[in-house]
């Protein structure tokens, strides 16, 4: 509970949400913090704090690379998000929500494979 507390609190500023969403349609390759301060026209100092929020909250991971940071999203710290908001799903009945989640997952994600991947997030969030 309280892990999901602080994932959501993470998420719950929209710069923090457009940065996160993002990295979502990078997948594993990730992308370095100039681009993405660029493409979500983000000021660098205040993009590093909400990296830094997301990070410590275990929604992304970072690594170097040459002179640039790479921030990539955390697939299974996403995942145990997902799970925990969905684990009383329906009264345990996870079949009555079955078809929800299918349609949802099959809009972004292949079954067998970890990448997903979701609109453009150019801009505001709708």
């Amino acid at each position: 509970m309280k892990d999901a507390v602080q994932t959501l609190a993470a998420l719950a500023q929209e710069s923090r949400l457009r940065v996160f969403r993002l990295l979502i349609t990078q997948g594993p390759d990730g992308m370095a913090a100039g681009d993405i301060a660029r493409e979500l026209d983000i000021p660098p100092s205040t993009l590093s704090t909400h990296l830094s929020v997301l990070s410590n909250a275990g929604l992304v991971s970072s690594t170097r690379h040459s002179r640039s940071i790479v921030y990539m999203i955390d697939v299974e710290a996403t995942r145990r998000l997902l799970a925990f908001l969905l684990e009383d799903c329906c009264r345990g009945q996870p079949e009555i929500c079955a078809p929800l989640l299918d349609n949802l997952l099959s809009s972004c994600c292949e079954p067998t494979t970890s990448n997903c991947s979701v609109p453009p997030v150019k801009g505001t969030v709708q």
